[in-house]
């Protein structure tokens, strides 16, 4: 098992934006190509704006071929870009990819 934790710099007053794209679109297409999210996470004190989240993929493989039809998607793109029209969400985005040690209760 692989996991791959994203973490997006939020553009300042844009969090709830980048919070309902989420909600009611992004998480939307993730299941359409079978994207399987662990979770989302948001710090509480100490940290500018940011989303943190973790995907669970079964190889590198399988990452490769499910984002990158995900990031293919015509709707995909015309949703993004509807939600952008007053300008981006995100900053920055960081990702890296975890695998699980043997003694991980999370395999």
């Amino acid at each position: 098992m692989l996991y791959e934790y994203r973490r997006y710099e939020i553009m300042p007053g844009r969090a709830a934006d980048l919070h309902k794209r989420f909600a009611e679109h992004t998480l939307r297409f993730f299941e359409k190509h079978g994207i399987r999210v662990v979770g989302f996470f948001e710090p509480l004190v100490g940290v500018s704006p940011e989303l943190h989240y973790i995907l669970q993929w079964e190889d590198m493989a399988e990452r490769e071929r499910k984002w990158n039809a995900f990031q293919r998607d015509p709707d995909w793109h015309a949703t993004r870009a509807k939600t952008e029209e007053h300008g981006p969400l995100v900053a920055r985005i960081h990702n890296s990819f975890w695998q699980p040690t043997p003694y991980s209760p999370l395999q």
